[in-house]
């Protein structure tokens, strides 16, 4: 049986009413993500039409989840707000505090050793709150969720990117910032423009080679890491109902790179077999009752152009395996002769040193089982790996069911190293090297999502490249980035010629799913007893000061850094080793921005210090003018903050004393994090005018008192050599977040108004 089974009854009940009043508002055919966005405003029944990409709109999600890295810190604000309880159904999952290094029992035990501090006191925090709590080695938040609280036609936040995995089930699944989940948990509205619609109509069939992976892998190609910014994807067509629903959560988890708001996919058989397999026919007989519901208007799939902003086809029969990377996910490349002359082009290393299957993104049954037919052929034809291999497996039921079914077995009889049921390498907690920074130039394949500099394993120097499972494990075996399964032979143990067959597997395991433990633990029904407590002096864990007001006109705020290129997430706040530090806001701020590249020397953490003429680390000059009493202000390139939801990239510059972002355009979440924190984001209304900002500029804002909706602020750049240049600068600023800032943060609108 189901999780809140009774919510989601409740939920279906409410959505044919709501929908049907939205249809009539809106005069026309909805689709299933504005049934679903519809379905779930805060204030109920609609009763107005709302204009996509320009209105703010209030919702109510039906639950909440976190993972332990982000977890930490949007407790700690739930824990001020006031509330003897959460007001959702919500979920903490311990998945990115366990390093990769020897394997699954030692890695995980060394994790349960060295953050026990951080899951007691996420698991003593979840119980006395009402929080679900799923114990480290349970599996990864994404993967979780899918098989246990997703459900189609719902609506869900979590304090992850990759929380859009859900929309594997048909549900409009977000990714945002700890800020924004303690509004929820609080029982407070939540906020969003209301986004855009991208329709991809899927026609033909996947076969052979081809995966679901190679899907999101072409649609980053077309839309690049920011072409579905501020837009839902929604995914329809023959090709779509075909697909398993772990294949429609792999393309819906990799959506975040594009920058879309979510991904999603109509209700449709494939979905109401997973829910039975992972017992929860209840929800799939619900869910039946008002499929219509669940799934687009016939008619916004018969002519989509009418109903979607944007518009993308792609015939799944003429799809081939492809690669992409390094560095970055959109850049794709064909299996192959395109590779081979792109490698030798931009000379990336044709040897590759490892594959890794698993993550969020790619860790399912079926996956695993794909995989392992192409592990299976190795040994059946004579070949022996040429690269390492590491296997993440995406919970326990998943782990316990393909150990059960033999699958671990054939990746262990290659000396395929099975990790946790964890993030891993995905998010850097892969101890790979003693000293990742001066390690050597080489190529990793995995079917991870996110493959920026340093990601996996902290060398800049790995050029990464994100593939399929099959076509992970057939690149192991080879070792060369330029194999191409579909043509290429390979010399076995007796000097013969050998080839790969097509890889082959199950949906779903042929004799169900089974776990013995699953990891999950409930919290107690009246959490009021249950003491939390965080020691003063731990390097872990620290309880938070409220942020004061940054009230006035500012003056004389120094350029902290003006960041050259991308910006993103990991280079504001790095994960890796720091992810220790997720709980303590003071101690992980001493890695804030030191991934950024300096414009002016084009140097990493390594900026003037306009008060000393010397040049230091971001932070440590940060905390400079902290001390004087000074504001500072960081400068970007576009897409600023893309990446993870990770809020950390908005509270440490603001714990540090930086008042403003200001760039040509930032990614969504981190926009929303930076407002949530009490600070400004900012958008240069004249993009040239970013070539304006010099090294030793001050920065004048001239008419923050008179900061309102829609009206341009102005600023004074005063260079050294006493020349200035006043110019305009954009926001997205509403009323309430207004007010947020007015009030220092959002969380302290939160506690005034419970008091």
């Amino acid at each position: 049986m189901a999780f809140d089974i009774d919510m989601i009854k409740k939920v279906y009940a409410n959505m044919t009413e709501r929908v049907d009043a939205a249809r009539d508002i809106v005069g026309k055919p909805l689709t299933l993500s504005e049934k679903i966005l519809y379905a779930h405003l805060w204030d109920g029944k609609p009763t107005n039409a709302f204009s996509r990409g320009k209105d703010y709109v209030d919702f109510a999600p039906d639950r909440v989840a976190c993972q332990d890295a982000t977890a930490q810190m949007a407790l700690l604000q739930f824990m001020q707000a006031g509330k003897p309880k959460v007001a959702v159904p919500t979920t903490v999952h311990c998945d990115h505090l366990i390093q990769a290094k020897d394997g699954a029992a030692t890695d995980l035990k060394n994790a349960n050793s060295t953050s026990s501090e951080v899951f007691n006191f996420l698991e003593s925090v979840s119980n006395k709150y009402g929080i679900g709590f799923w114990k480290p080695g349970a599996g990864i938040i994404h993967q979780v969720v899918l098989e246990n609280y997703a459900f189609p036609g719902g609506m869900m936040i979590g304090t992850d990117s990759h929380t859009v995995n859900a929309g594997g089930l048909g549900m409009v699944a977000i990714g945002v910032g700890g800020a924004d989940a303690v509004d929820v948990m609080a029982g407070m509205a939540w906020e969003l423009k209301f986004p855009k619609l991208i329709g991809v109509k899927l026609t033909g069939k996947l076969s052979g080679w081809t995966a679901p992976k190679d899907v999101i892998l072409k649609v980053a190609e077309i839309l690049t890491v920011k072409g579905g910014t501020g837009a839902i994807v929604e995914y329809f067509g023959p090709g779509a109902t075909g697909m398993s629903c772990t294949g429609k959560g792999t393309i819906c988890n990799m959506g975040a790179e594009i920058g879309a708001t979510t991904s999603t996919f109509g209700y449709d058989e494939s979905m109401e077999r997973y829910l039975r397999a992972t017992d929860r026919a209840d929800v799939a007989d619900a869910a039946n009752q008002v499929k219509d519901y669940l799934t687009a208007d016939a008619e916004v799939y018969t002519n989509p152009e009418q109903y979607f902003d944007q518009v993308i086809e792609i015939n799944l029969s003429e799809l081939g395996p492809l690669l992409n990377g390094p560095f970055t996910p959109d850049l794709s490349t064909s299996v192959g002769s395109e590779m081979t002359e792109k490698a030798t082009t931009n000379d990336w290393p044709l040897q590759v040193e490892w594959g890794l299957i698993g993550s969020c993104t790619n860790s399912s049954y079926e996956d695993l089982s794909r995989a392992s037919s192409i592990a299976q052929q190795a040994i059946d034809k004579g070949l022996k790996m040429k690269a390492e291999l590491g296997i993440n497996p995406g919970s326990e039921q998943v782990r316990y069911t393909a150990e059960r079914d033999g699958i671990l077995g054939i990746f262990e009889n290659l000396d395929a190293k099975i990790f946790t049921n964890a993030c891993g390498p995905c998010i850097g907690q892969w101890a790979r090297y003693s000293d990742p920074k001066n390690a050597p130039k080489n190529s990793i394949v995995h079917s991870f999502n996110r493959n920026f500099a340093k990601r996996a394993d902290g060398n800049p120097n790995t050029h990464a490249f994100v593939a399929s499972p099959e076509l992970t494990a057939a690149i192991a075996v080879a070792g060369r980035l330029d194999f191409n399964p579909l043509t290429d032979k390979l010399i076995n143990e007796n000097g013969e010629e050998v080839m790969f067959d097509e890889p082959t597997g199950w949906e779903l395991p042929p004799k169900g799913f089974d776990v013995k433990d699953n990891g999950y633990l409930e919290p107690v029904a009246d959490g009021s007893g249950v003491k939390v407590t965080v020691n003063p002096t731990s390097e872990r864990l620290q309880l938070l000061t409220p942020f004061t007001p940054i009230e006035g006109n500012i003056s004389g705020a120094k350029l902290l850094i003006k960041a050259f290129g991308k910006c993103t997430t990991d280079h504001i706040s790095m994960a890796g080793p720091w992810l220790r530090f997720r709980g303590h806001l003071d101690n992980i701020a001493n890695n804030t921005l030191i991934g950024a590249v300096n414009a002016f020397n084009k140097k990493t953490n390594f900026v003037k210090n306009q008060l000393t003429g010397d040049y230091a680390g971001v932070p440590d000059t940060q905390r400079e003018y902290k001390k004087n009493g000074i504001w500072s202000v960081v400068v970007g390139d576009h897409n600023y903050g893309e990446g993870s939801s990770r809020e950390h990239a908005a509270m440490q510059p603001r714990h540090l004393g930086v008042a403003a972002v200001i760039v040509k355009s930032f990614a969504r979440i981190h926009e929303t994090n930076l407002k949530k924190q009490g600070m400004l984001g900012l958008t240069f209304a004249n993009e040239a005018d970013y070539d304006l900002i010099q090294e030793d500029d001050t920065f004048n804002f001239v008419d923050l008192d008179a900061f309102a909706p829609g009206r341009q602020l102005t600023l004074e750049i005063v260079h050294t050599d006493g020349s200035s240049d006043t110019i305009k600068l954009n926001h997205t600023y509403n009323d309430s977040q207004i007010e947020w800032y007015h009030e220092g943060s959002a969380l302290n609108l939160i506690k005034k108004q419970n008091a």
